[in-house]
């Protein structure tokens, strides 16, 4: 019997190795460091969490499932995803090609990367196909990687048209699916090699643990991944694997109120004096709201609004009561942040700029809250 998506993600514990004796509808949390070799006669043998533990394995077999995968790996943190893919597929004086508009941690990381390993990052505005062509012919890039829908900037990135290039040029291509999530779009289905994300925020959904996840489209890649994340201890704990795997089977129905609310509280910002612009992919203002409705299921509920100066941003920020100023998103409350100041704080002035993100820029995370209530507390804070 086929099952839909969201029937999977009810049922989690049909991707468990291990088939819990007393039928429990969510697979057992097994929160040990060794396993006793000579108790067990099963196919599947475990020795030791870092490298195979139950738990893990049952959200790992889930996740591949779901982006049509070979094989995944949870992480500990979203960023350790990130570092697991740059350990398994950099080696010294490696060339990666990256948009610009990239998370601040992914940032930091490659400068990381850059300084030790003497890796060549190419930034490039993805939405450019002769761009990124010039630099692929030119260069022996190994890797190219984006963000779809981009974070801060909220571009809508071709993903189709990168895995062409990226292809053509025989070069590996990793998508961070973090915003669109797997319920949204799958990366994997349209070329890409590695679909990772942070769990920490839609996926988990309670802003209560935070965490990661990769997912290889071949096998080889798969168990490239499995090796590497053995070998530096990438791998996420049992407790951790259990709080992400609570927020899973409500993931379809929390991105439609994200969407809904934020689509709402975007179009009532479009039309304030202290704003120059909003950045949402679910307004028909946005430069690519066509690709963002063709190559998504659903709109996340973060986007950017550009405030008239940076007192006025800073002064809406300290006023806001239901809004708190908290960097990550995803979570049931509404967040706002200046990038330039919490998540994106790696990036130099000229480098924001470049992304169009300046002092004045304000990132809405939209919670689940009731919309009235936001857009009440949006114009009290500005009298």
């Amino acid at each position: 019997m086929k099952k839909h998506l969201e029937t999977k993600l009810s049922h989690l514990q049909d991707f468990a190795t291990i088939q819990d004796p007393y039928g429990a509808s969510h697979f057992p949390i097994y929160n040990t460091g060794t396993f006793d070799l000579k108790k067990q006669d099963g196919e599947k043998i475990y020795d030791y969490t870092r490298s195979d533990n139950p738990t893990r394995e049952a959200l790992e077999n889930l996740f591949t499932e779901v982006e049509n995968g070979a094989g995944c790996v949870c992480t500990h943190t979203g960023i350790g995803a990130v570092s697991l893919l740059f350990e398994t597929v950099l080696k010294a004086n490696s060339q990666v090609l990256v948009e610009s508009d990239c998370y601040g941690g992914t940032f930091r990381l490659l400068k990381v990367f850059q300084g030790k390993y003497n890796i060549k990052v190419h930034f490039a505005d993805f939405l450019s196909e002769p761009e990124l062509e010039k630099i692929l012919k030119n260069n022996k890039i190994d890797l190219v990687l984006c963000e779809s829908p981009t974070n801060p900037g909220l571009k809508i990135i071709d993903i189709g048209m990168v895995s062409v290039l990226a292809k053509k040029y025989n070069t590996l291509f990793a998508i961070d699916n973090s915003l669109a999530t797997f319920i949204s779009q799958r990366p994997l289905d349209m070329g890409a090699d590695f679909s990772l994300f942070s769990t920490t925020k839609y996926i988990s959904g309670h802003g209560s643990v935070v965490a990661g996840a990769i997912v290889a489209k071949t096998k080889e890649l798969a168990d490239e991944l499995h090796y590497y994340a053995n070998a530096h201890g990438r791998s996420q704990n049992p407790m951790d694997v259990f709080l992400i795997s609570l927020g899973i089977p409500t993931l379809k129905i929390r991105m439609k109120e994200h969407q809904k609310n934020s689509i709402l509280i975007a179009e009532f910002l479009e039309k304030q004096s202290f704003i120059k612009a909003v950045m949402h992919p679910g307004l028909k203002s946005h430069p690519q709201h066509k690709l963002a409705t063709y190559q998504m299921d659903y709109i996340p509920g973060v986007f950017c609004a550009e405030f008239i100066n940076k007192d006025f941003a800073e002064k809406f920020i300290e006023n806001t009561k239901i809004f708190g100023e908290k960097c990550s998103f995803g979570s049931p409350d509404s967040r706002v942040e200046i990038p330039a100041k919490i998540s994106h704080a790696s990036f130099s002035k000229e480098e924001l700029a470049a992304i169009g993100i300046s002092d004045g820029t304000v990132r809405f995370s939209i919670g689940l809250e009731n919309v009235e209530d936001l857009i009440e507390d949006i114009e009290q804070a500005l009298k």
